[in-house]
């Protein structure tokens, strides 16, 4: 039997302009002829999706909208599947896709009567589809999409005066299947054509989401009612709403909507000032307080302003990180600053934080009290924000060998969001071994240190080994080997040889460890 072979791929920019190249027929012939390929899902996918764009995007064309009579065929079909408890998910389906043709032909009431029969008891689980979990494991039409067009039809049918609690009670029929994550901006979206009287339809929805909204709430737990408020009032007001908002409730994500509106719109200098403002108002929330921190410092690097280092220190005194301390100690223009501010960061720094107090022992050129760490911290938890591990195993590999070694990522949680978008300005992230060459850091001369700094990897590696073994966590073997491997090509005498086959030996029974091993 021949054995099949994988054919050459074209790349991206070959398909690009290949697609370029093509006229309207010719793409007409490639969709038929590829259609032909697909299963039933993705026929009916794809079908789904083709209808919806010429839709929107072919003025001179309309779906074909159900009647009356298949309207009323419908809801039969959906009482009895109640009474039943059960229905066909090809049949739903089919429905379904009746109500989006019904929705896109601006047919709204029929896309409401259909969208109400199904959507709605199969979201409150009185009609069953036999889904293991999300509901698009069993139909072909976008779930979110038609709840979408559900809230969208009501919206269009209601009477002006009662469209925002009809709109309301249209997203709670429907609240288990859409997300409306961006209420508004996920109605515009999936809408066929402008909503009428939008301007009146916010006064109402603002009004109606407040009420929800309890002013003793957990300020640690958004809800949908939070956000729809939020989009709403800055649709209305702009970052002046926001800033009210955040100042009545001193909730983090309050404030951070409002800092975040004022950075879109270019206002670096309104942004510093709610930044420092925002970090004052969540004195109880270290996390928030330091993203609002980062922020101000942001805000004051993108303003040229002179005191970006103390707001860096500031950063990292308030709510200390290793990223906060890479920042600040980084803004350092030669290597007096610098080792003078590792010095006081040292008195400062939290008794728990050890990769912070590692980095800053390293410094320090303290390598006794860097290994001490290192050789007393646990074989997991190699990941966590506090562990020494992924700092100083590789940091003494390079001083001691100039080995590259093979490590998992360490995880910087304290990563801000609203700055990790590539095409948005972020604070710089010096990189440890620029802080070490800036502080003329070389590897220890002293015998005595040296024999401890090996010590300590030759702990830190029997410690990961036992405990990825004892636990049985294989994924963790390629990293533990690695620390075992790079320990025995540091230490270059025979004692790190024997080291070495004697852990082999040891975890001998343990065949993935001992290929790693190899």
């Amino acid at each position: 039997m021949a054995r099949h072979q994988n054919k050459p791929t074209p790349d991206a920019s070959t398909v690009e302009a290949a697609l370029d190249a093509m006229d309207a027929d010719g793409l007409r012939a490639l969709i038929r002829d590829i259609s032909l390929w697909f299963d039933d899902e993705l026929q009916a996918r794809f079908a789904n999706a083709l209808v919806d764009r010429a839709a929107r995007t072919a003025p001179s064309w309309t779906s074909r909208a159900p009647d009356d009579v298949k309207v009323a065929d419908i809801e039969a079909f959906a009482a009895a599947a109640m009474r039943t408890g059960y229905a066909e998910p090809s049949e739903v389906d089919t429905y379904l896709r009746d109500g989006s043709n019904a929705f896109l032909a601006k047919n709204y009431a029929a896309a409401f009567r259909i969208f109400r029969a199904l959507l709605v008891p199969v979201a409150n689980l009185e009609i069953d589809l036999c889904q293991h979990e999300m509901l698009d494991e069993v139909l072909g039409v976008d779930p979110e999409s038609c709840a979408a067009q559900y809230v969208l039809s009501t919206y269009m049918t209601a009477t002006p005066s009662k469209r925002g609690k009809a709109v309301l009670s249209a997203v709670d029929d429907v609240r288990g299947i859409g997300l409306f994550w961006e209420f508004l901006h996920e109605l515009e979206q999936e809408a066929v054509e402008p909503l009428p009287d939008l301007d009146g339809f916010l006064v109402q929805w603002k009004a109606l989401v407040q009420e929800r909204v309890q002013p003793d709430r957990d300020s640690g737990r958004d809800t949908d009612e939070d956000r729809w408020l939020r989009e709403a009032v800055q649709r209305m007001q702009g970052p002046e709403g926001l800033a009210e908002v955040g100042r009545a409730s001193k909730r983090a994500d309050d404030l951070r909507a409002w800092c975040q509106a004022l950075v879109e719109a270019g206002d670096w200098e309104g942004a510093l000032a709610a930044y420092d403002e925002a970090a004052e108002l969540v004195s109880d929330n270290d996390y928030a307080r330091g993203d609002f921190l980062d922020g101000a410092a942001l805000s004051a690097q993108q303003l040229g302003r002179k005191d970006l280092p103390a707001r860096l220190e500031r950063a990292w005194r308030r709510a200390p990180s290793i990223v906060r301390l890479r920042r600040w100690l980084g803004s350092s223009r030669t290597k007096k600053v610098l080792l003078a501010r590792a010095g006081e960061a040292l008195a400062a720094v939290p008794e728990h934080a050890y990769r912070q107090r590692a980095l800053l022992h390293v410094l320090g050129a303290d390598f006794s009290a860097a290994a001490e760490l290192l050789a007393s911290a646990h074989g997991f938890g190699w990941s966590h924000a506090a562990h020494p591990g992924h700092l100083l195993f590789p940091l003494f590999v390079s001083l001691l060998g100039g080995v590259e070694l093979r490590g998992e990522p360490a995880q910087e949680s304290d990563e801000l969001a609203l700055l990790s978008e590539r095409d948005e300005p972020r604070l710089p992230m010096p990189e440890t071994a620029d802080l070490i060459r800036l502080a003329g850091i070389g590897a220890p001369k002293d015998p005595a240190t040296r024999a401890a700094v090996l010590e300590s990897m030759r702990t830190a590696a029997e410690k990961r080994i036992a405990d990825v073994a004892k636990n049985k966590r294989r994924r963790r073997y390629g990293h533990a080997a690695s620390l075992a491997l790079a320990y025995a090509q540091v230490d270059s005498s025979a004692t790190g040889a024997k080291w070495l086959e004697g852990i082999r030996h040891a975890y001998r029974r343990y065949s993935a460890l001992r290929r790693e091993l190899a």
